[in-house]
């Protein structure tokens, strides 16, 4: 059955399946846990499947849950708009203002000329490059806007090297840039969607938590991001393709196309400085405990500071935008609607059926039910389950949505903590990771699609290396997790926090 006739079949098997779901009294007594459940499996069969398009599956928890009696329309409607929408929102229209100015080319190509001119050295510079940006703006444009500039170095090795090395290079090459894209993009709460569902749904089943802040999740993270990164250029370099890394690049391949964006202009200083004033107030927003000093926090300095979160920060900035005047053209602003248009609305509503459902879990009780079920693998290992986990979320997002993938299964992981004692953050947040670190199929993630697009490379050459590659991913989030995550999150596993309820 081919993917055309697997959606047509699913609209009308997976409605079914739901319906016969309402027959079946999961918890007797309470009826709402049965149908939230039923809800949950029509949104995950039509998400896994995409039988319509994910956004519209995201909707139907304004319809079902009142219509069902799981929650009132009037609270399940405010909840697909909330401040965690609005960083994303913020995040991306700076992103945007980077990319109508060509800041973002510039910045890559500056970075770019650090590098020496060896081919190891030149696919390090892309894969950083190519990381950073993603920790910024959508690894999708990341990744297409660095596809053109490694063309042109391929172009120029063709012409000088055999071609069978070349070929292998390339392989290398753009292999190195769409796993850079997934890698950096964990970086930060807003460089992949998967990050911003776990902040949200995080807050809904747990009220009382502690805030996942820009800056304990980006001190976190990164560290990650950067090992994963050099391990991957490692193995780019010395295991896959060793023999195609003895060429010389002409530098002036980057020289040339950084005249060619001319000097630096006025809306690109202004986009660049709010940019950075940006990343400034995300990371330094709240207090940052640093062992027995603190760094305050400058939301402090006004009188009502835990009224201003990450979301508020990020339209502030973004809003600064529309009211500079650029210099080129008349009467127009470095930041306007045309641009702003943009916005990927699809993700908002994505994310917004994801944060409905994880209310629904929530108000039903079908996470405390789930993970009742659950309840028996209290006796392994922590570490085991977490391993588990990874590997499960790992190889089932090479096939779906990641954030379709982290909006199904965060509820669940988070009763299931609670059912085994266990701090919800332990599962939630290596899971979280695990959803951007798909690695051996184009279907896995953007970044993958677009190179093999290329023509470059075969479904084996990413498959082959891949595999490896989600393999070292399961077991570097593992470790952080167990390492070094607990005392940047506060986790004890030794008992269940305060927060839990």
């Amino acid at each position: 059955m081919n993917n055309v006739n697997l959606k047509q079949w699913m609209l009308l098997i997976a409605p079914a399946i739901s319906l016969l779901f309402l027959f079946v009294d999961i918890k007797p007594g309470d009826p709402i846990v049965t149908r939230t459940a039923a809800v949950a499996i029509l949104m995950a069969l039509w998400w896994v499947t995409e039988a319509v398009p994910l956004a519209v599956t995201a909707l139907l928890p304004i319809v079902l849950f009142p219509t069902l009696g799981i929650m009132n329309g009037k609270d399940v409607a405010p909840i697909y708009f909330n401040h965690i929408i609005f960083l994303f929102i913020g995040g991306f229209l700076i992103a945007l203002a980077m990319e109508k100015w060509d800041l973002h080319k510039r910045i890559a190509l500056v970075i770019m000329l650090k590098f020496k001119m060896d081919a190891q050295s030149i696919l390090l510079g892309f894969m950083i490059t190519t990381a950073f940006l993603s920790m910024w703006i959508s690894n999708t444009a990341t990744t297409m806007m660095m596809v053109p500039i490694a063309m042109a170095v391929l172009s120029q090795l063709e012409q000088n090297f055999d071609k069978s090395k070349v070929m292998k290079y390339s392989i290398a090459l753009f292999l190195g840039i769409a796993y850079s894209a997934s890698i950096g993009g964990i970086a930060t709460i807003v460089g992949t969607p998967p990050n911003l569902s776990f902040t949200r749904i995080f807050a809904i089943l747990f009220p009382e938590s502690p805030e996942i802040t820009f800056a304990n999740w980006f001190f976190f993270a990164s560290p990650i991001s950067v090992i994963f990164l050099v391990i991957v250029w490692g193995l780019l370099t010395k295991v896959f393709f060793r023999k195609a890394m003895k060429l010389e690049i002409d530098g002036d391949i980057f020289k040339n196309q950084y005249k060619k964006l001319g000097p630096i202009s006025f809306e690109e200083k202004v986009v660049l400085i709010d940019f950075l004033i940006l990343i400034f107030l995300w990371l330094f927003r709240k207090e940052i405990p640093i062992g027995n000093f603190t760094i305050p926090g400058w939301s402090n300095l006004f009188e009502y500071s835990n009224y201003i979160n990450d979301g508020t920060v990020g339209i502030t900035m973004a809003v600064i935008l529309f009211m500079i005047p650029s210099k080129n053209g008349k009467n127009s602003r470095i930041l306007e609607w045309k641009t702003a248009s943009k916005l990927p609305w699809n993700i908002v509503l994505l994310f917004g059926g994801g944060f409905a459902l994880a209310s629904g879990f929530k108000e039903s009780g079908l996470t405390i039910w789930i993970g009742s079920q659950l309840g028996g693998i209290e006796s392994i290992h922590p570490v085991i389950i977490v391993m588990v986990i990874c590997t499960l979320i790992t190889f089932l997002t090479e096939l779906t949505s990641n954030t379709a993938t982290a909006e199904m299964l965060l509820p669940i992981l988070g009763g299931l903590a609670i059912a085994i004692h266990m701090n919800p953050l332990f599962l939630m947040i290596p899971a979280t990771l695990s959803c951007s670190f798909a690695f051996m199929l184009p279907v896995a993630t953007p970044p993958n699609a677009i190179i093999f697009g290329t023509g470059k490379l075969k479904i084996s050459d990413m498959s082959k290396v891949g595999i490896w590659i989600n393999l070292i991913g399961i077991g570097i989030i593992t470790a952080a997790v167990s390492l070094f995550g607990k005392y940047i999150f506060n986790i004890d596993l030794s008992h269940l926090p305060d927060w839990v309820k």
